[in-house]
């Protein structure tokens, strides 16, 4: 486990009970509270925290803050307990993070049945392709990655991706299969993305819906939330009203848009949207 090397230790357990919840300030209450005779505080190239560990009979249990600031009582317990001091790179202990809770997400959530076919990634692959080039080293998001057919296809493509979707059994099944990688992938809502992700310089949304009127609120949040955190973005659909609503959005937002229809299988990727 990454974490658990980082610190030096044979097995770590986070207070927060899933990544969404990093977020969630009341966490930090509950080190406050364990009798505890070892720590370890973790801080960043920028000396921020990321995280405090401490040792409970025998158990090393942390809270962190990637993403919520710690507190002076934090500060205090740290050093109540003469805490060592590890600095790490935040991407790093970003990457800990997500593999520590996919792998508990792998453990406790059944994989959802195949949402795929053969030949889907060739179909991805040939799409992805088309519309651009200079894959190596570039860095990319799947949103709305499903069971992560299509960070498979990028990450051969020798892309750096980062995934998330808000179904925890079809992400089990990406894990499970080997599609995601548990270090590059989140269990979130997709309209808090920003609030996880850094800026990437591509990001993908493919075969989203299904999109009706009733929740265009929902999926329009969700399409902001992949354009603000990339520089060119590619969607797909099943329908042309759906990819309509799309391109809607994105040029609301002051994008570029290009829209065409293609002739792969009738449900998958029919309509395309290509943002710049």
């Amino acid at each position: 486990m990454i974490l658990a090397d980082l610190l030096e230790i044979d097995e770590i357990t986070c207070i927060e009970p899933t990544f969404a919840e990093l977020v969630d300030g009341r966490y930090s209450e509950e080190i406050l509270d364990l009798p505890a005779d070892a720590a370890r505080l973790v801080i960043d190239e920028e000396e921020q925290p990321l995280a405090l560990a401490v040792r409970s009979e025998n158990v090393w249990y942390a809270v962190h803050f990637v993403f919520r600031t710690p507190g002076m009582k934090i500060y205090e317990r740290a050093e109540e307990l003469d805490a060592d001091i590890y600095q790490e790179s935040r991407n790093a202990w970003l990457a800990g993070l997500r593999e520590y809770y996919c792998q508990d997400l792998r453990e406790t959530v059944a994989p959802a049945p195949e949402d795929t076919r053969p030949g889907r990634d060739t179909e991805i692959r040939d799409l992805v392709t088309g519309v651009w080039s200079g894959f190596g080293g570039k860095s990319c998001i799947d949103g709305c990655c499903g069971s992560g057919i299509a960070s498979a296809v990028l990450r051969g493509l020798g892309m750096k991706t980062l995934a998330y979707d808000n179904d925890p059994a079809l992400l089990s099944l990406g894990l499970t299969t080997g599609r995601l990688a548990a270090e590059d992938t989140m269990w979130i809502d997709g309209t808090d993305a920003s609030v996880y992700c850094p800026p990437a310089d591509r990001a993908v949304g493919l075969m989203l819906g299904d999109i009706r009127p009733y929740q265009a609120d929902l999926w329009e949040a969700i399409v902001e939330e992949i354009l603000f955190l990339s520089q060119e973005t590619l969607f797909s659909t099943a329908t042309e009203p759906e990819i309509r609503m799309i391109s809607g959005w994105c040029i609301a937002e002051g994008r570029r848009v290009e829209v065409f229809e293609t002739d792969r299988d009738p449900i998958y990727d029919r309509w395309v949207c290509l943002v710049r």
